[in-house]
């Protein structure tokens, strides 16, 4: 007679989790609910971290915090219908940004799609939806199927540009036994990376070597190729400017480095005026530079992923296709062996430095405040704050990639403490911190209570300018009277420590440096509370 609770524990939610966790994924961030829990019965079996967000927006934000330090997918399992439309926000995130996200959801049992008759958390088309914003989205049919999209997805994170995909199981099949081989449950072997077209990387690498004033733009899609891309830069003798989504991917130390400061003129004039202008992983958006394109007056050679993103927003004289890692190591070697000095960068230095204290003197004063009291090892998780977007982005000189989470596309309100959060679940090593507008905080302040509960050691610092600042600059700029922007505060410092942290108010400029660093020292979680405009 067969073992009736076996059949019932294999079914489609282990054989899908079995899959993930033979991919390398420990932890995973969602919300159990009435639909979803045979996805959460073999976490603890598999050994798997299961974080409990207080929003599923959260959820999206926390697994991407956990990505960036993991190098792997980010999971969120989310139950049906509004637990679905919660993550939605952070799906749209990891499309915007190029993230790697894998959300898994049930949904109405097969033959009930469109019913509309009433039924818990029913949605008229949960795929649809989600493949609106999403890289894709797929309802299955079984287990099996199930299991070869978890295959497809793991696929697309290691081979191509890296964005988030959905799994909806309908509820019958999710809970039914699963008829999935064991063997098709591991993981498959990745292809080998895709090294461009030789004759490309020919061409592309003549050009480099008769530049006499090369320069790199790097973006996401270099920050694995670190090594190679600052190998490359030292051989050319050439500035590397990074978007903020490749901010580290040169360490901002280096002589060389011009930082993630695409967004001053200053900083976009050394790569308009560049006779060759490499462009490494980086769709060059609008959102990154602001302004509207990238005015090259030399040779563009581009390296990306995508075929689609090699002449977006700026058309490439020789395009090449591929692996960032590959293809900077091939045109190091198709180079001539002898490099070019470094040049001269103080000039070009001074200008961006000149143009960033002008556009936002304040800011910047108190990033760098800021950024005197972190580890030069820390993890800062921004959100879309003036402190961070005027000034923390440019300030702080991140030594590797994947030092400073960030949305500079899609912007949204909420990322940076749930980020937060997920890169501390996902290592131990690199002091975490949030640095965090009061407008933003609110977003997420129910996630104080996720980090106090998962023991974590995370420091918020929140910049309180007493709502939306910018919003209420623009509304004064049109000749409105401000509305809806000048915003009651909480106790934040009391705030926090009712969720069991430990909440500090800074009321002196000159507290700021030893407020953050004991908060750090002491561990656990941490709100540092600077309200600005009303320190001395």
């Amino acid at each position: 007679m067969p073992d009736v609770a076996a059949d019932y524990a294999d079914t489609a939610g282990r054989a899908v989790l079995e899959t993930i966790r033979a991919y390398g994924v420990t932890a995973i961030f969602g919300i159990p609910g009435t639909h979803n829990l045979e996805l959460y019965r073999p976490l603890a079996d598999l050994g798997i971290r299961a974080v409990t967000n207080r929003h599923e927006q959260g959820s999206g934000y926390g697994a991407d915090g956990w990505a960036h330090q993991t190098g792997l997918p980010g999971v969120v399992i989310t139950t049906s219908g509004p637990g679905l439309q919660n993550a939605m926000s952070a799906i749209g995130t990891a499309f915007c940004e190029s993230r790697p996200l894998l959300v898994l959801s049930p949904g109405v049992p097969l033959g009930a799609e469109f019913a509309d008759v009433g039924t818990l958390h029913e949605t008229k088309d949960a795929t649809a939806m989600v493949g609106a914003i999403a890289e894709w989205s797929r309802r299955v049919q079984s287990a099996a199927e199930a299991v070869e999209a978890v295959h497809d997805a793991f696929t697309l994170f290691r081979t191509g540009r890296p964005r988030p995909v959905h799994i909806e199981i309908p509820l019958d099949v999710l809970e039914a036994a699963a008829d999935v081989p064991l063997a098709d449950r591991k993981a498959r072997s990745v292809p080998d990376p895709a090294a461009g077209d030789p004759s490309s990387v020919a061409d592309a690498a003549r050009l480099l070597a008769s530049a006499r004033t090369p320069v790199i733009v790097a973006g996401g899609g270099a920050t694995d190729a670190a090594a190679e891309v600052t190998a490359l830069a030292e051989h050319l003798g050439a500035p590397v400017l990074t978007t903020l989504n490749g901010k580290g991917v040169v360490d901002e130390r280096h002589p060389l480095s011009l930082g993630s400061n695409l967004r001053l003129a200053a900083a976009r004039a050394v790569a308009e005026d560049a006779d060759v202008l490499l462009v490494i992983g980086s769709k060059l958006g609008e959102a990154e530079l602001w302004a509207p394109r990238l005015e090259a007056r030399g040779a563009v050679v581009r390296v990306d992923i995508s075929p689609a993103q090699r002449d977006k927003n700026l058309t490439a004289t020789v395009g090449i296709t591929g692996d960032a890692t590959a293809i900077a190591g091939s045109l190091l070697a198709a180079l001539p062996s002898e490099g070019r000095p470094a040049p001269d960068l103080t000039a070009a230095r001074a200008a961006i430095d000149a143009e960033m204290r002008e556009t936002a003197p304040d800011a910047v004063a108190l990033a760098e405040i800021i950024v005197e009291g972190l580890p030069a090892d820390a993890i800062v998780a921004g959100d879309s704050s003036q402190i961070v977007y005027m000034a923390l982005g440019s300030v702080l000189r991140a030594q590797h990639p994947h030092s400073l989470l960030y949305t500079p596309t899609y912007a949204t309100l909420g990322y940076g403490l749930p980020a937060a959060i997920g890169a501390r679940v996902a290592q131990t090593e690199r002091p975490v911190v949030t640095v965090i507008g009061d407008g933003a905080l609110m977003f997420c302040v129910n996630e104080l209570v996720t980090a106090v509960e998962q023991r974590l050691d995370v420091t918020i610092v929140c910049v309180d300018n007493g709502g939306y600042a910018e919003i209420r600059q623009n509304e004064v700029d049109r000749g409105m009277s401000p509305i809806g922007v000048d915003l009651v505060q909480p106790d934040w410092a009391a705030l926090a420590t009712a969720f069991g942290a430990t909440g500090r108010r800074v009321d002196r400029r000159d507290d700021i440096v030893p407020s953050i660093r004991a908060a750090i020292a002491e561990g656990g979680v941490q709100l540092v509370h600077i309200p600005t405009g009303r320190q001395d």
